[in-house]
């Protein structure tokens, strides 16, 4: 019998991995080749049969029967083939606004659950706006941003708020998110971001969705007042006793978790009020970091936002495809450390790290650790109440069952009352 479980509908595949030829991709397959359980039928899918027999190549004997499956983002009946095919789908192919939204369709019309990294505001609400009721009828779990963006955000605030609750101490209020890291960004998340930012200029609506700290709410009108603005301000903080400074990936991670939130009938709290902030470190040199961090960012936006500097900013960042070697992988991390203040008024903290580049090596490893969680243990796999399937996120379509997994590669994942 296969690992997935026998109640679904007959699937030849457990997992298909489209994509598999990119970067990242590779990175999740190698993951996938050394974790996987023996037995878990796994798909490498893409448009170049001869790269991806190159790729399988590369994974060793665990992963010489591994099927080839042909698929491209731009021919609707080869996806519907692809989705029809697997239990679950993997794809790695952005920018996902240009090449998404037609396998997230044709995940939630065949009842395949779904999985991808991306960061992409306005990618998620068209997700939202075209598969909800199709996935809710297939009972599809179509599980947007499973790397860096945006588990060790999401699943921090879902410990931290659950261990609060299970200690009887009320619900969170003010929470904040400190973000430590060593590593770079990937072509394909610059590709992604640039994008982005010329539809937000192009269309009023675009940005007034982007702009907006509640854009991922499936009920807006619900959401609570005073949530914190954005804010592109240096600040020190006396709860870490560190100079902070604003995020890069922040405008999005917090959309989110506050959609988590409200899925969850605003279960970590109704006065929950959520930002996420970078470390710096104390001292004249940790204001001094966190000025230069705050400024760089402000420069690196304002650059990748005009078009006549975009022949300067090509030769410079990395192209989609590129990453970093295995060296400087192995060299990164990342520590997402969150501070909340209860209703009763304790104060707890909750912590997700990990050894590894965090756009590559750790996100490689949260995108297959999440794929693995819905074809092997999706019975156990949390959801909403009430919810069958729909677009949904990672505590709320993963949550516990992804912890346990993420452990299990040397995660670090706590929450504890201070």
């Amino acid at each position: 019998m296969s690992p997935a479980s026998a109640a679904r509908p007959a699937r030849d595949l457990d997992v298909v991995l489209y994509g598999a030829t990119g970067f990242v991709g590779k990175l999740t397959a190698r993951h996938l080749a050394k974790a996987a359980p023996e037995g878990t039928r796994i798909g490498l899918a893409g448009r170049t049969q001869a790269k991806l027999e190159q790729v399988r190549a590369e994974l060793g004997e665990r992963a010489a029967d591994w099927p080839i499956v042909i698929a491209d983002a731009s021919d609707g009946a080869s996806l519907a083939a692809l989705a029809e095919r697997a239990h679950v789908v993997i794809t790695t192919v952005g920018p996902y606004a240009s090449y998404g939204l037609p396998l997230v369709e044709a995940c939630a019309r065949a009842g395949t659950d779904y999985v991808d990294l991306t960061g992409e505001v306005l990618f998620i609400r068209k997700s939202i706006d075209l598969a909800q009721d199709l996935a809710a009828a297939s009972g599809a779990r179509i599980v947007h941003s499973c790397g860096f963006d945006t588990v060790p955000s999401d699943l921090a605030v879902m410990l931290v708020a659950k261990k609060a609750q299970a200690d009887g101490a009320g619900e969170l209020t003010d929470t904040t998110l400190y973000a430590t890291l060593k590593g770079g960004f990937s072509g394909g998340t610059i590709a992604s971001a640039v994008q982005q930012l010329d539809e937000v200029r192009a269309d009023k609506a675009a940005r007034k969705i982007a702009v907006d700290k509640f854009a991922l709410s499936p009920d807006r009108g619900s959401e609570p007042k005073g949530e914190w603005k954005d804010s592109a301000a240096v600040r020190y903080s006396d709860e870490v006793k560190s100079w902070t400074t604003p995020f890069v990936m922040a405008m999005f991670n917090t959309r989110l978790v506050r959609r988590s939130n409200a899925l969850l009938g605003h279960a970590y709290g109704k006065g929950f009020r959520y930002r996420e902030v970078m470390r710096a470190g104390d001292g004249k040199a940790g204001r001094a970091k966190a000025y230069a961090i705050a400024g760089g960012l402000g420069a690196g936006f304002a650059a990748l936002n005009l078009p006549f500097l975009r022949p300067v900013t090509n030769r410079v960042l990395p192209s989609p495809g590129q990453g970093p070697s295995p060296k400087a992988q192995a060299e990164g991390f990342f520590k997402m450390e969150v501070r909340t203040i209860t209703t009763d008024g304790s104060h707890y903290r909750s912590i997700v790290a990990a050894q590894g580049d965090p756009g590559y090596a750790a996100t490689a490893v949260m995108l297959g650790e999440s794929a693995l969680c819905l074809a092997l243990e999706r019975d156990r796999c949390p959801l909403p109440a009430g919810v069958t399937g729909g677009v949904l996120t990672p505590a709320t379509a993963l949550g516990d069952v992804l912890v346990e997994r993420l452990k299990a590669q040397e995660f670090i994942c706590t929450a504890d009352r201070l």
